[in-house]
């Protein structure tokens, strides 16, 4: 009885074939086609129309004490920059057009130098922006640099009349051999520092780099050429799928 019952009991073949997916994936090719050439025209078109955008660079080399050792630490001066000077525009630009800059400004320190790079990304057509916002910052700076520069030389001026005075105060005692000596070290010392100090150094302002920002037209081509293939494949087989659904919905 029992092997009665399994042998009356209906079979289902839950098995696709390769055979079924290629004839599947005939019978639904003109939305596979659909789908991979929309999505790999739109892919053209984004990679045609995307605007072009490069980095800016200016650089600047900040005051030197003397070699190697700078009146104003980097990490202060970006702080400023940052936190001050940059801000201080934005106001002044949003005042003017209403609106705030298009463009972004970051500052770096390379390291173990007294570089400070300010970089921007943008287009072409908002160069002579960029160029105006770094130069606006850089003279901000070169004021800055220049103040410092000057009170260091003051200070370091005033020391060395004091020393000289003391020398000369020094020079008609008998004993006072070892403290002219150390008077006149100390003096050497200081107009060394003053003899070797530099001003900042403007190296470049908004320099454009050599390569185009962001991915390359023929990468966004071919992105979109597979999400096509992948999205076509996909929706074919969806929509034969939701056919034979419909199809036994109907027959019920």
């Amino acid at each position: 009885m029992e092997d009665n019952n399994r042998r009356n009991q209906p079979q289902y073949d839950d098995e696709i074939s390769l055979v079924d997916l290629a004839t599947t994936f005939l019978k639904r090719r003109r939305v596979f086609y659909a789908v991979l050439f929309s999505t790999l025209l739109a892919g053209i078109a984004y990679a045609v129309l995307m605007p072009e955008r490069y980095d800016y660079v200016s650089l600047v080399k900040l005051a030197e004490k003397d070699s190697g050792s700078y009146i104003e630490k980097p990490a202060a001066i970006i702080a400023t920059l940052e936190n001050r000077w940059l801000p201080d525009y934005q106001s002044t630009y949003h005042a003017e057009h209403d609106g705030s800059i298009p463009f972004k400004v970051r500052f770096e320190n390379p390291e173990n130098t007294g570089l400070i790079r300010m970089v921007s990304e943008a287009s072409p057509s908002q160069r002579e922006g960029v160029k105006q916002v770094h130069a606006q910052l850089i003279d901000e700076l070169s004021q800055a640099q220049s103040a410092a520069v000057s009170s260091l030389k003051q200070n370091l001026e005033r020391q060395i009349e004091s020393l000289s005075s003391t020398i000369k105060m020094l020079e008609g005692s008998t004993d006072a051999g070892a403290a002219i000596a150390a008077a006149f070290e100390k003096r050497l010392s200081l107009e060394a520092t003053l003899n070797s100090m530099r001003p900042m150094e403007v190296l470049t302002v908004s320099r454009e780099s050599a390569e185009r920002k962001g991915p390359a037209r023929s990468l966004i081509v071919l992105l979109a050429g597979l999400l096509g293939l992948m999205g076509g494949v996909f929706l074919a087989f969806l929509t034969e799928f939701a056919s034979l659904v419909k199809a036994q919905l109907t027959e019920m």
